[in-house]
């Protein structure tokens, strides 16, 4: 088919990818505009923006697809289907409504639970033993349409986001291509989503990323775990310069115990309101991401520390 393909991060490149190997025609790619990336902030192009454009494919950046110059372009295209996957923007009834078939847009939950921006940090910072990506024709509400396609993912104890992250994008990239062929011969069937069960998940905010170690054990674990690598939940360890930040970037739950925010050994082990974690891997400022052992010879945090 003829499709327009939306997206913007890292998860959408997959989907793109396999949309072009599956021999559909790429009337165009929307993504978001460049941003401040990196060091120096230098205005960069999304990863979907800069993939798309090494297969010399058209892509276009409005700040808003919400203007008369944005929906007549987006009709201009003639598409058979628009597929859209993390692409950052909502769509209004005159682009929905322009390819023949509609727009289908790719989801990492279970739906209608975490409806919104951030579907899987949300999904293990909850602590759910499965999430999984589904294909949904897009209505004007925020992740409500009919489902087309499911498939669920088991979301393992030592799963942080981003590794999640990479499971769910190449079910869903095996997933579109396989729905778009049923939504092409009219033979995809589409079931409401359930009205009970409605979670949003919303957007990861800088304020909650610190680590309050009164928190039981097993949620200070998907904490950690659900915001790494990014924003990295962190705390503050004391060293000759003062209070040095660190991000915590995996863990598991021991069982040990002592005063919330104690490091329990030379290794790592930090007490929290109830039990323990054990830290993995570690980030302090200016660093890169380390294992544990490497971590400590660097940045020692010797038994009976106490962490803010």
């Amino acid at each position: 088919m003829r499709i327009a393909f939306l997206g913007t991060p890292d998860f959408a490149v997959t989907c793109l990818a396999e949309l072009v190997a599956s021999g559909h025609e790429i009337a165009c790619v929307y993504s978001q505009p460049p941003a401040p990336r990196g060091r120096g902030q230098d205005l960069k192009p999304s990863p979907v923006h800069a993939f798309a454009e090494g297969l010399g494919l058209p892509v276009r950046t409005p700040v808003s697809m919400k203007t008369a110059e944005e929906i007549e372009a987006f009709k201009a295209l003639d598409l058979d289907a628009a597929v859209v996957v993390a692409f950052g923007q909502i769509l209004v009834s005159d682009v929905l409504d322009a390819p023949v078939h509609g727009c289908f847009n790719l989801h990492a939950s279970l739906l209608p639970r975490w409806r919104g921006a951030a579907p899987i940090q949300r999904a293990i910072m909850a602590g759910d033993p499965v999430t999984g990506v589904q294909v949904m024709r897009m209505s004007e509400g925020l992740d409500e349409g009919p489902i087309l396609m499911s498939e669920q993912v088991v979301i393992a104890a030592d799963d942080t986001a981003a590794t999640l992250h990479d499971k769910l994008a190449a079910v869903g990239a095996r997933l579109l291509p396989v729905a778009l062929a049923a939504i092409e011969r009219s033979a995809a069937r589409e079931t409401p989503q359930a009205e009970a069960g409605v979670t949003y998940a919303k957007k990861i905010k800088s304020a909650e990323a610190r680590i309050d170690w009164t928190r039981p054990a097993a949620e200070v674990d998907r904490h950690i775990r659900g915001l790494s690598p990014f924003p990295g939940a962190w705390f503050e360890a004391p060293s000759e310069r003062g209070l040095v930040r660190v991000k915590a970037l995996l863990s598991r739950v021991e069982d040990a115990g002592g005063p919330p925010g104690q490091a329990l050994d030379d290794a790592l082990l930090i007490a929290c309101g109830e039990g323990a974690v054990r830290l993995l891997k570690a980030q302090r400022e200016g660093k890169g991401a380390q294992d544990a052992e490497v971590f400590t010879r660097g940045f020692p945090i010797p038994a009976g520390t106490i962490l803010a």
